[in-house]
């Protein structure tokens, strides 16, 4: 818990906003001796991490891919701050991926705090990056019709998924304005 606070407080600038250590988590009840603690970011949200003495370690994930997929993003005001951002991380011994391009969306960089947890740091290149609800919430009701038919039809579920994403990229690229 001390690297973990270390880490979010010096590292990211993060106030260490309350702690609770207890021998009953309140919304489990869940009886075990626990430290807690909380951490402010700018905007007031907090982050939260628990700790307990005597659980098993959690298991080993199947596969490196899931130490990518789920992460925490936090936006910063812009390339240049991104930049002293990675510029920070390395010179405190981070390993830092990045600046990354998404698809001229955002840029990105990513690391990992003590515990393992993915982090990522963005800052927009489309300033309406983040408000396309409408195409989300279609490209989800795709994802899950292609991946609920695939079984039924006999097929395997990855390569329906690759075809769907390749037919949709497809459409979205014919349906571009064209450069004269």
């Amino acid at each position: 818990m001390a690297a973990t606070t270390e880490f979010y407080t010096r590292i990211l600038g993060m106030e260490l906003a309350s702690t609770i250590f207890d021998d009953k988590v309140p919304s489990t009840g869940d009886t075990f001796p626990y430290f807690h603690i909380f951490l402010r970011m700018g905007d007031g949200s907090t982050l939260a991490f628990f700790e307990c003495a005597d659980l098993a370690l959690p298991a080993k994930s199947s596969h490196p891919a899931y130490g990518v997929f789920n992460h925490i993003a936090l936006q910063v005001d812009g390339s240049a701050e991104l930049v002293k951002w990675r510029d920070w991380f390395a010179e405190n011994g981070l390993d830092v991926i990045g600046p990354v391009d998404h698809k001229g969306l955002i840029q990105c960089i990513y690391f990992h705090d003590p515990n393992g947890v993915r982090l990522e740091l963005t800052t927009p290149i489309d300033p309406n990056w983040n408000r396309h609800a409408a195409q989300g919430f279609e490209d989800l009701k795709l994802w899950v019709e292609a991946k609920e038919r695939a079984p039924r039809e006999g097929k395997d579920v990855a390569p329906e998924l690759l075809s769907l994403i390749n037919r949709v990229k497809q459409q979205r690229d014919d349906s571009k304005p064209k450069s004269p």
